[in-house]
């Protein structure tokens, strides 16, 4: 891998386990045997409000954040915030889209409505575009909040990372039955 580097932005809205699949992501990639940084915001996250992670990684890397124009894979937890990052994807950036709508507060209180053609317009603008119902393959693993999970699975078929590191992880990061719950939902994830 040369020293550019790869980059991955995660982005939705506050309470989807945006933080926690980077900090699991991030922990994959570095047993990989790779140099990760990373950088998050999530300022009104507990409001809804949007929270974005970067991810880059390579031999060496010196800088958290990529540049517009300058990722290769875009992760949206939510539908209608892919259309907000957009510009950050390169000509040949892929997609990985939770079908899921979380309606902000314009759109809750009458002031706008959410967009009905967001995959539409997506798919206009980049070849490589996969949706997943990750909530519904969550909830059928036993809980939709682990559907960062199944994002993750879905994500992890792109990365030069073993299957194994990625299990391992996750073991790590969760006990008991919620390791033997999350492990499903990633394998569903990668399935997808």
């Amino acid at each position: 891998m040369n020293n550019s580097g790869k980059s991955i932005l995660l982005v939705g809205v506050g309470g989807q386990g945006i933080i926690r699949a980077s900090d699991i992501l991030s922990s994959v990639i570095m047993d990989a045997g790779y140099d990760v940084k990373k950088s998050e915001v999530h300022g009104m996250a507990q409001r809804g409000g949007c929270v974005s992670s970067h991810i880059r990684y390579s031999d060496k890397v010196f800088s958290p954040q990529s540049m517009k124009g300058g990722v290769d894979l875009l992760i949206s937890f939510e539908k209608l915030e892919t259309l907000r990052y957009l510009d950050y994807l390169t000509p040949q950036g892929k997609i990985i889209i939770n079908d899921e709508e979380i309606y902000p507060p314009s759109v809750n209180m009458g002031e706008g409505e959410y967009p009905s053609n967001v995959l539409e317009t997506v798919s206009e603008y980049f070849k490589d575009v996969r949706v997943v119902a990750a909530s519904s393959l969550a909830e059928k693993a036993g809980d939709k909040r682990m559907a960062n999970t199944v994002l993750m699975g879905a994500l992890s078929v792109h990365l030069p990372v073993n299957k194994t590191i990625w299990e391992e992880a996750l073991k790590r990061t969760f006990s008991g039955i919620l390791a033997t719950m999350n492990l499903s939902a990633f394998g569903m994830g990668r399935n997808v």
